[in-house]
């Protein structure tokens, strides 16, 4: 399929250029209050990161662990919808035109609003890519091909079940990079392990010419270099939204995603 290049693509062109791996950071949109995560989400280009997930929040995530899930909670409460998730994305959008922000979800809030309406909306707002955790390529129809055709990369997720079986067909209509989930189970769960992501990354690598991100399970800028290091980048979400839960401030928080940024870039 011929698309246009996207952000995300010349982010990775530009990161490949200088031989750099990628620190992709995941934020709930409104966590802790729509200011706060603005403030936030405009600070995190600064503290070293590369692309930017903005979590849409929902009611019934499956494949997120309780920091997360409270993270949506709190979001949702303070008055958190697609709109305003949208809006956040327009006002950061204003002063940064360069760094690519994947909407990372579930479908139901998507359907509700219309997937053609959406799209227009997402595109408009600067989103440069989807990430919707609960529909599967059988359903690439639904979703994944229209954003492909209105210019927005759909990322998939591969994870340790996708066997060689499986995985064609979760490359099929994947764009921008592919999400490798490190370990079985929800976020902020267990550890990524080296040893075992590796192989992994391998197998993928040698399936598509995409650049293959590691997440899930890494915590501390040592364990971002070491995934980062046998990889095309890493994925933090869970330890930057703990952080955030806990109360710190956007400074605070965006000096932890700072060192983060430091060890992934090193890997």
């Amino acid at each position: 399929m011929t698309r246009p290049t996207t952000r995300i693509d010349a982010k990775f062109a530009e990161l490949s250029a200088a031989g750099k791996k990628a620190f992709v950071t995941y934020v709930m949109a409104g966590d802790p209050d729509y200011d706060t995560s603005l403030e936030m989400v405009k600070g995190l280009p600064g503290a070293g990161v590369d692309i930017i997930e903005l979590g849409l929040p929902f009611t019934d995530p499956m494949a997120d662990g309780p920091t997360i899930q409270l993270a949506g909670q709190r979001a949702l409460e303070g008055g958190m919808t697609l709109e305003r998730t949208l809006q956040l994305a327009r006002d950061f959008r204003k002063e940064d035109d360069t760094t690519p922000i994947v909407l990372m979800g579930y479908y139901n809030p998507i359907y509700s609003r219309g997937v053609e309406t959406f799209l227009a909306d997402a595109k408009s707002a600067g989103i440069d890519g989807l990430i919707v955790v609960d529909l599967p390529p059988e359903e690439d129809s639904e979703l994944c091909l229209p954003a492909q055709a209105a210019g927005l990369n759909f990322i998939r997720l591969a994870t340790p079940t996708t066997d060689n079986a499986r995985l064609p067909r979760v490359l099929q209509n994947t764009s921008g990079f592919v999400y490798y989930v490190s370990i079985t189970g929800i976020t902020g769960a267990a550890e990524a392990e080296a040893s075992d992501v590796g192989p992994e990354v391998s197998r993928i690598k040698a399936a598509t010419d995409l650049p293959v991100i590691v997440g899930f399970g890494i915590k501390t800028p040592e364990r971002a270099q070491t995934i980062a290091s046998i990889s095309d980048g890493a994925v933090v979400g869970s330890a930057i939204v703990a952080e955030i839960g806990a109360g710190k401030s956007a400074s605070e928080v965006l000096a932890f995603v700072k060192s983060l940024a430091d060890g992934a870039h090193a890997g």
